[in-house]
């Protein structure tokens, strides 16, 4: 493998698109700590630790948001933009046609993707400079404008910094920048371990145990991002002219997390909701119930976080996978699964086929969600941040460069990373 990251790295356009991402990525971890003006970082680090509301989008943000540095808000409202356009594709049909006319429809729900995420990241930013206005240092309509304005233009410089990558470098750029954010909280963690280790508050075997636990999780994610339930599909030979076309044996892969990441962060913000109004509220018997009932790590709190990333998944699966579509289209083209009459038996014995496989990996999305939990229980290590989702984000966004760095290399008629 070395020997081809010598290889890959000799070749001058990989080369140049690598060190074009990296020099990118360089740029995103520097504007990550250049803070807004106006705002005291102290108060949001103490407002930020007085609850789990924002812990997701400071891991997120690579602990941008602590600091409440310009790309507080990291990627999260592109992110977002890019799940309602997906769901709007299948709601309105003027979009489902444009995502069925090639490259040009492509363009025109990216330009429309764009506007939302403007639209999306100044919503945001009111929001947090609203929640966050004990921490500015000069509270005022133009203090509020100006981290309003700072907020909502850092969001947009890093989309522009994902397209660019996704352009001219390696990888998906947007899912870079938020490996990039995650990655870089392990130098604090492993300091914060030493602290512990150093006062006795840990030993080597609570470490230890968290390297096992941490790498069967880390195989556990691979093989379920890689699985796959691959339907025999059995095309006819045709005759055009003289020649022969067809009558070749295929498959339908179906992947058993095709929903990849999404329902968990569907989950987590619909939980973040009740608790962050709740949360304004303070001492009043229902707000104090609600935030009794939505804590992080309590029973009801974990029973419906996991319940609510089943039903997400579910729902996420069906949008973006129509088994009627895939039938029509086997139809189409003289396809068909050996044993299923065409049409809407096919579509029926998908349907079943994918309800059972989204069953297993919502299951596992549940429980490599609420894993922080579990840990905490095993290992008594206090206050490390040991997520499913960073790990299920981190693990994808690797594969999916590797396979693209893979592609760069086969194309060269090299032997590629793996043998």
């Amino acid at each position: 493998m070395l020997n081809n990251v010598r290889v890959a790295a000799g070749l001058k356009e990989l080369r140049s698109r690598l060190l074009y991402t990296l020099a990118l990525l360089l740029i995103f971890r520097l504007g990550a700590h250049i803070p807004v003006p106006g705002v005291n970082p102290q108060e949001v680090a103490k407002l930020l630790e007085a609850g789990m509301i924002f812990g997701f989008f400071d891991v997120i943000s690579g602990g941008a948001f602590k600091s409440f540095s310009v790309f507080a808000m990291s990627i999260i409202p592109y992110i977002n933009a890019s799940i309602i356009m997906q769901l709007l594709t299948v709601v309105i049909p003027r979009l489902e046609q444009l995502s069925k006319e090639g490259e040009e429809g492509r363009k025109k729900i990216i330009e429309y993707t764009r506007y939302g995420t403007v639209i999306l990241a100044l919503v945001q930013a009111v929001a947090t400079t609203f929640i966050m206005r004990k921490a500015l240092l000069h509270p005022g309509v133009g203090s509020y404008i100006v981290v309003i304005v700072s907020l909502t233009a850092g969001t947009v410089f890093l989309m522009w910094l994902g397209e660019q990558i996704t352009e001219k470098g390696i990888g998906n750029g947007i899912s870079l920048l938020i490996f990039a954010g995650i990655v870089s909280r392990i130098p604090a963690g492993a300091a914060r371990l030493v602290t512990y280790l150093q006062a006795g508050t840990i030993n080597w075997f609570n470490i230890v145990l968290l390297l096992v636990i941490g790498t069967l999780v880390i195989a556990g994610i691979v093989a379920m991002n890689e699985a796959q339930r691959r339907i025999p599909v059995q095309y006819p030979k045709r005759v055009v002219g003289r020649r022969v076309y067809g009558g070749q044996s295929t498959h339908l892969p179906l992947r058993i997390n095709m929903a990849g990441v999404i329902p968990v962060i569907f989950a987590s913000s619909l939980l973040f909701l009740p608790e962050q109004i709740a949360s304004w509220f303070r001492g009043h018997a229902v707000a104090d119930w609600v935030l009794r009932f939505f804590h992080w790590g309590s029973f009801w709190h974990t029973l419906v976080y996991a319940l609510l990333i089943v039903g997400f998944t579910f729902f996420y699966t069906a949008v973006i996978m129509n088994p009627i579509d895939v039938a029509d289209n086997l139809k189409k083209y003289g396809g068909f699964i050996p044993g299923i009459r065409p049409g809407r038996p096919t579509a029926e014995y998908i349907s079943k086929v994918m309800t059972r496989i989204t069953l297993v990996g919502a299951i596992f999305l549940a429980l490599i969600a609420v894993l922080p939990n579990f840990v905490l229980l095993i290992t008594h290590i206090p206050n490390v941040y040991f997520g499913g989702t960073a790990l299920l984000i981190v693990v994808g966004v690797a594969l999916e460069t590797m396979k693209q760095l893979e592609a760069h290399l086969l194309m060269r008629s090299y032997q590629g990373f793996i043998k």
